[in-house]
């Protein structure tokens, strides 16, 4: 079972703060970048995994899908779903991706923002979502980048001229990573670039498109502290669509 710490107070009292909680998807600097990875919505049937308080499920119903499920880890974040949706052909369920089993053949598109490094079986995971997908059916989700997991220390350092640096350590030892984020010992799971990469194309998926964000001009000049994200890669896009297994 993934470690639910979304549900820990201290966590999600921080964790809620967040602009991109309070705001929703445009408070999200990689929204445009996910945004244009989507597939066209009208009359498809989504998975939307690790929905936290459904902000893109809700999105995607406007966008003209027929009917999205929400899955969740987190009791908190499906309770802040269910409270800020209206919307019958939304279904929120409290679940964990690490055994997750949807139905075959049922959805357009899965999707998931951020929550993919929290499972330790990604292989398992994505063969799964593969089945799930109708031929030629979709995958588009982000994860926090492996530069970006494997740093030696949670912030930057500075070296003795001055420069920030983002230090990165044992990138190939892949495996459980520990991390102090709003609460102590936040589990997640590192794996590299060519692990990911390799693991959806044996699953039987084709890679659309792979993005290393980085913000707009425009971004920093709005929020200048996004500058700091130019130095590393923060966070990993990634678009896959369903072919036949070999």
């Amino acid at each position: 079972m993934a470690q639910n710490i979304y549900d820990n107070p201290d966590f999600f009292s921080g964790y809620s703060q967040l602009p991109r909680q309070v705001h929703g998807l445009e408070a999200a600097p990689e929204w445009p970048a996910i945004r244009a990875m989507l597939p066209e919505l009208t009359g498809k049937h989504v998975a939307d995994l690790g929905c936290g308080f459904g902000w893109a499920s809700r999105w995607m119903r406007a966008q003209g899908a027929v009917s999205v499920l929400g899955v969740d880890l987190s009791q908190n974040m499906i309770a802040r779903a269910k409270a800020d949706t209206s919307d019958p052909t939304i279904e929120y369920l409290i679940a964990d991706l690490a055994t997750l089993e949807l139905p075959e053949a049922a959805f357009n598109l899965v999707y998931s923002a951020l929550s993919f490094h929290y499972v330790a079986d990604f292989q398992r995971l994505t063969r799964m979502i593969h089945k799930a997908l109708v031929p030629a059916g979709d995958l588009v989700f982000t994860a926090e980048h492996p530069i970006f997991m494997a740093a030696a220390h949670p912030h930057w350092i500075t070296d003795e001229d001055g420069r920030k640096t983002w230090p990165v350590n044992r990138y190939s030892l892949e495996g459980e990573r520990r991390t102090d984020w709003f609460a102590k010992g936040v589990l997640k799971y590192h794996r590299t670039l060519g692990t990911t990469l390799t693991t959806l194309i044996d699953a039987g998926f084709e890679s659309r498109r792979v993005e290393e964000f980085a913000p707009t001009r425009e971004q920093i000049e709005r929020l200048p502290e996004l500058a700091e994200e130019l130095e590393r890669p923060m966070m990993l896009l990634v678009s896959a669509r369903k072919t036949e297994r070999r």
